[in-house]
This record gives structure tokens, sequence and C-alpha cells, in this order.
């Protein structure tokens, strides 16, 4: 059997320690996420998934407003480890916010020709969400750079759409700093295959 895409998914792992010696333009990079994104399976091809790409002094204004709105919420010890977290982030080369349009989960749980499956359009946008996500971390890896995933929504979703001007409707599910790789991943363990699989021939 063919293993290219699965060799990518092993090679696909969380990289923290990130930094901004990328030798590809950020042009070709937001041209490359957009087409990664807009071939992104969707149910009924609703394309819920919306994505804003973060560089330079956008990308750094994205984490002092998170460490801004963290520092509201947490005692001031927990709060030193957070702000020393952001700048981590920080050093990263950029970052991408995805969004789901929920105007276009509501226009499709309304719809009556198929009003049969209108209460599991939410989980199918949450789907299209996995399959975004994991196919851009994917070619990020693929183009060598590395790229962790943080979810600091709900806490910022407002100020983030506030501070970008982005559509009310639009509703946060996650971070994505990318860069390049300054540091390996932890090891990764596995549950067991009997725990997980089953086989019926």
């Amino acid at each position: 059997m063919n293993t290219q895409l699965l060799d990518l998914m092993k090679k696909r792992r969380t990289i923290y320690e990130l930094g901004k010696d990328v030798k590809i333009s950020q042009a070709d990079l937001y041209e490359y996420i957009k087409e990664v994104v807009r071939y992104t399976p969707s149910a009924f091809n609703s394309q819920p998934v919306r994505a804003v790409v973060l560089f330079n002094e956008q990308h750094d204004q994205l984490w002092d407003l998170t460490g801004e709105i963290l520092k509201e919420k947490l005692e001031p010890d927990a709060f030193l480890r957070t702000k020393a977290k952001m700048e981590t982030f920080k050093q990263s080369f950029g970052s991408i916010l995805f969004f789901t349009d929920m105007d276009v989960v509501k226009a499709y749980a309304d719809n009556p020709k198929i009003a049969t499956y209108r209460y599991d359009e939410y989980n199918w946008s949450e789907q299209a969400q996995g399959n975004a996500q994991f196919a851009v971390w994917t070619g990020l890896e693929e183009n060598g750079l590395g790229v962790n995933i943080q979810h600091y929504n709900p806490l910022i979703s407002a100020a983030v759409k506030a501070e970008f001007k982005l559509p009310s409707s639009w509703q946060l599910r996650a971070e994505m700093n990318f860069g390049s790789i300054e540091g390996n991943a932890k090891d990764k363990d596995f549950i067991d295959d009997e725990t997980r699989f089953k086989l019926f021939q």
C-alpha cells in the first residue's frame, strides 16, 4: 500500500519551540493555507470554516490581547507562567485563527430539504473544523514548519472579533501557531489497540 499520507500523519506533531526562520514567503503561505481550507471536505459541502492568517504585528497583537484577558482571570503566580507561554507563541512566524460561520450552520439546520439532519449540523461543522485544522497542520509540517494549536476560546472570542473586525456570526474554534522548528516534539503514547479497534470478518 502507498503510505505517503500515513508518513505525513506520523510526522505531524505538536512543536512548542517555534521560530521565525521561515524561507517561504508570507504571500505563498497565505495562498497555500487558503487552498488547503478550500479543499477540506464538509457535510453537504456547506463550507462553514473560516480562517484568519496573522503575521508580523497582527500576530503579536493576538497573543498580547490573549495575555491581557488572561491576566484578569488568573492569580498573579499563575499568570506569570501564562505570560511566559504567550511570549513563546509570539516567537512563532505566524498564527491562524479558525472560525465556524454559525450563519452557515443555521442556514443548513433550517433548510427544509434536509430537515431530518438539522440537529446534526453543528456536529458536522465541528467535523469540518477538525478536517481543516488537521489538513493545514499536516500541510505545514510537510513544508518543513512546526505547528502547535491552542484553545483560548471562548475567553478571547469577543475581543478577537472586535480587534480584527470580524463578523459576529464567526465562532472562534482554535488558534494555530506555526514557524521554524526550534525544538523537538515530546514523546507520544498510544492507548492499546484492543481498546480502540474492533475487527469483524
